[in-house]
């Protein structure tokens, strides 16, 4: 796919959009520092480039451009270097994977909504972050404290609203009935036809991209 300037600024501006409406989360939840430096990575030349070159306005250049190529690079680069995503955390000799701390799990909620009203505009309900992590966000092999905080979190939001979870008070608590309990609490509920509604697609994704 050809880089052109225009997607280049488009890009650009995308970025700090997504960036400011991070940053206002953040804020929100007592997290300011990491709001401030949020995905600086993006504007490095290895990011760049290619999430410009790949640049859809109403979807991540990182999957347009791994249903391209097989493999995003930029991808590759943003993960080893941003500590609010899950994937930074995996490591095979790991016999289980480590507990994202509150800063950047916090950052990683912040960041996902963010993500999902950046991309659908006006077209956003309370139920996308929640279709999103049955899609694509709880099929990674995160560490299973972190991942039922982040699905707790999605289910608020879809039951109550983001003004609901985007506080100080709130993260504390949930974090630290979910991760910091001397005992796994009991599984969460799920909302079974959104699920595999969700799984469907994500299937049905992959099938295509493979043909």
């Amino acid at each position: 796919m050809k880089l052109k300037f225009s997607n280049m600024i488009r890009h650009f501006l995308l970025i700090n959009r997504h960036k400011w409406a991070v940053f206002k989360n953040c804020v929100r939840c007592g997290i300011v520092f990491r709001g401030i430096v949020h995905d600086l990575s993006k504007f490095s030349p290895q990011e760049f480039i290619e999430s410009a070159r790949f640049f859809q306005g109403n979807r991540s250049p990182i999957g347009v451009c791994r249903r391209a190529r097989g493999v995003s690079y930029a991808w590759l680069h943003h993960k080893g270097r941003n500590k609010h995503h899950l994937e930074y955390w995996l490591d095979n000799d790991c016999e289980v994977t480590p507990m994202m701390p509150y800063k950047y799990a916090v950052e990683c909620v912040c960041d996902k909504l963010a993500a999902t009203k950046t991309y659908a505009g006006g077209s956003y309900t309370n139920d996308m972050p929640l279709r999103h992590w049955y899609r694509y966000g709880n099929r990674v092999s995160g560490n299973p404290r972190t991942m039922m905080f982040l699905e707790k979190v999605f289910l608020d939001v879809y039951e109550h609203g983001e003004r609901y979870v985007l506080s100080k008070k709130y993260m504390k608590r949930t974090f630290s009935e979910i991760c910091l309990a001397e005992q796994m609490p009991a599984p969460l509920p799920v909302f079974s036809q959104m699920y595999e509604e969700e799984r469907a697609k994500y299937d049905k994704m992959i099938a295509a991209s493979r043909k």
